[in-house]
């Protein structure tokens, strides 16, 4: 059977280039459908143009990219027979169509896993798009343990077995496509590379990307987690000293600070970090099972920077921490705090 190739492109306010663009895509086999993500009336001629080689679904104001993507999934999946492929592609004309069947190409072989097309952040690269990848690419694999050199790339493909999966992942701008990655992630779902050319046009002006408020939204679990994580280390720290300074013993100090910063930690990542809907008994039972846990890896650590290694007791519990930070962020996210029904494939 025949599968098809689909390419959806979410457009606002795009630059002309996406004509040319839609044209070598046709010639290529692709259908294309385009959102116009509420660009305004001023581009209703362009829109009107685009209509001769593609599908638009129009926006009535700009809702984001990623509603605009959710948008044409939607509309694939109610109006597409099945098999199919699915590349996502910026509407800027910074993507070649020959990249995306090599996307294309890379989903039929593994149609379970998602494919993304990686740039070579090499030559000359804006300094925020080469910063931006970076920063998110080493929080990425602090989240996760999932290598991926090109978290923000917009050029992405996955079969029709992915699209239920992806239209329940939530984030309306640019935080959808770093949400995709962590629950596809968390699913156990293979991620693919398949390296592409790095193209920038007018050194990236077009992108409607903001650096501040676009990355706290990406970011904003993982800066939420680590607030807490400091509120908790603050309590834990301090109480740690109070305790040493009383007893002189670093392990006693270590062991009691830990049974009350435990208790602040797991009321704030419960309620306003994961938001979690899991009962508080089944919930409380697997963090102080991890607790307990971290705390005797913590333990032990702490004696032999201490006592083996003659290492400052106050210096020694920060090392100690920052090792422990990633391991409890991800048992935490992928086990205690995991919503219901978001069970990881076999």
């Amino acid at each position: 059977m025949k599968i098809r190739k689909i390419a959806l492109i979410p457009a606002y306010m795009p630059t002309p280039s996406m004509l040319p663009m839609l044209g070598e895509l046709n010639d290529s086999g692709f259908e294309c459908i385009v959102v116009n993500d509420g660009s305004g009336n001023v581009y209703d001629e362009f829109f009107e143009r685009v209509r001769e080689q593609a599908t638009v679904i129009d926006h009535p104001a700009n809702f984001g990219k990623g509603v605009a993507l959710r948008t044409g999934l939607s509309y694939i999946a109610g109006h597409i027979v099945t098999p199919y492929v699915v590349v996502t592609m910026d509407a800027d004309g910074q993507h070649l169509v020959s990249d995306a069947l090599n996307v294309c190409e890379r989903v039929i072989e593994c149609p379970d896993a998602l494919v993304l097309g990686c740039r070579e952040f090499d030559g000359d690269v804006p300094l925020k798009s080469k910063l931006g990848n970076s920063i998110t690419r080493v929080v990425y694999r602090l989240a996760t343990g999932v290598g991926v050199s090109d978290t923000q790339t917009g050029l992405r493909g996955f079969s029709d077995r992915l699209i239920k999966r992806l239209l329940s992942i939530s984030g309306d701008r640019y935080e959808y496509e770093t949400n995709m990655l962590m629950e596809l992630a968390r699913d156990g779902c293979r991620i693919l590379e398949v390296p592409i050319r790095t193209i920038y046009i007018d050194d990236n002006s077009s992108s409607h990307f903001d650096p501040v408020k676009d990355s706290v939204k990406i970011y904003k679990e993982i800066l939420k987690f680590s607030a807490s994580s400091l509120a908790g280390f603050c309590a834990d720290y301090l109480l740690y000293i109070v305790f040493s300074l009383l007893t002189g013993s670093a392990i006693f100090a270590n062991v009691t600070a830990r049974l009350f910063s435990a208790s602040l930690n797991f009321t704030l990542n419960r309620k306003f970090v994961f938001k979690s809907n899991k009962s508080l008994a089944s919930s409380a039972l697997q963090y102080f099972a991890l607790a307990a846990g971290i705390l005797a890896a913590n333990t032990l650590i702490l004696m032999l920077l201490t006592q083996k290694l003659s290492l400052n007791i106050y210096l020694a519990k920060v090392i100690v921490e920052c090792t422990m930070f990633v391991v409890s962020f991800l048992a935490q996210k992928g086990l205690v705090f995991a919503k219901k029904g978001e069970k990881k494939n076999a």
